[in-house]
């Protein structure tokens, strides 16, 4: 089982949230199920924290993530459901990273560790998402 990590779940651990413990618990169980990745918008999102890649790279192996970019299968489902969220009448004008992490999310991996604002049980209804308060 492929695990695909959120930015909300590494941004939980990194900067020490009250709830950091539990997203390392849950990264812990869903390694011991297969492999974790994470995506390059995942990176992105993510470098601000740190002063340099070699810091960056040395936590998420810490974590046992390993970064896979976007295919562009990926990139074109993030599209299409970016482009229903707008026919919806989202008011983004601009692709959300969030669709790319979805997407990156379905075609790569088998399920998403993240926190869900809602828009992943929208949009992306047959992706299964753990968090710790869902961890399966």
């Amino acid at each position: 089982m492929r695990t695909a990590i959120d930015t909300s779940a590494l941004l939980a651990i990194f900067l020490d949230e009250p709830n950091a413990g539990a997203w390392v618990d849950l990264l812990v169980q869903c390694r011991s199920d297969g492999e974790l990745i994470c995506c390059d918008i995942v990176l992105a999102e993510i470098a601000p924290l740190f002063a340099d890649r070699g810091g960056m790279d040395v936590r998420l192996a810490d974590l046992g993530i390993r970064m896979v970019p976007c295919v562009e299968e990926s990139a074109f489902l993030a599209g299409r459901l970016f482009a229903e969220y707008r026919r919806l009448g989202g008011p983004r004008t601009h692709l959300i990273p969030d669709f790319l992490i979805g997407a990156h999310a379905t075609v790569q991996a088998d399920r998403l560790a993240a926190a869900d604002r809602g828009y992943l049980r929208r949009f992306f209804a047959a992706l299964p998402v753990v968090s710790p308060a869902n961890p399966s």
